[in-house]
């Protein structure tokens, strides 16, 4: 099978990321970790193969992740893990929200990021 009809596949364990729900990719874009001129080629994951980051999403639809080692909120700044909660956990809600509607890829990211790359791309014209 051709490359481009594989879908996408997890650069971690290999299965196919079947919905955006569960990547971790279209995750990081919509809380503004990944550049919309990159999105095409930056590697997929699950949500879940990512931990490091999985592990701040609170939310009663998402089964909690556990992180050993230095990288466990836990071990981090309260203040830190705070607002990664916040900022993942409403990324996470989004990318439930954008599944089921007809939006361009563009209107995808969080609103204070969209704000954020529309102030970036007015700064490189």
């Amino acid at each position: 099978m051709a490359k481009c009809e594989e879908g996408y596949l997890c650069d971690v364990c290999g299965g196919d990321v079947e919905e955006i729900t569960e990547s971790d990719l279209y995750l990081r874009f919509v809380i503004g970790m990944v550049d919309p001129e990159t999105l095409h080629t930056t590697a997929e994951r699950h949500i879940r193969c990512n931990p490091v980051l999985a592990q701040f999403i609170v939310d009663a639809d998402f089964e909690p992740v556990s992180v050993e080692g230095d990288f466990d909120k836990q071990r981090l700044d309260a203040n830190y893990v705070r607002e990664r909660e916040a900022i993942v956990s409403r990324g996470y809600r989004r990318l439930r929200e954008v599944a089921h509607l007809d939006l361009p890829i563009v209107d995808y990211p969080l609103p204070e990021v969209r704000a954020a790359m529309e102030r970036g791309a007015g700064q490189r014209r």
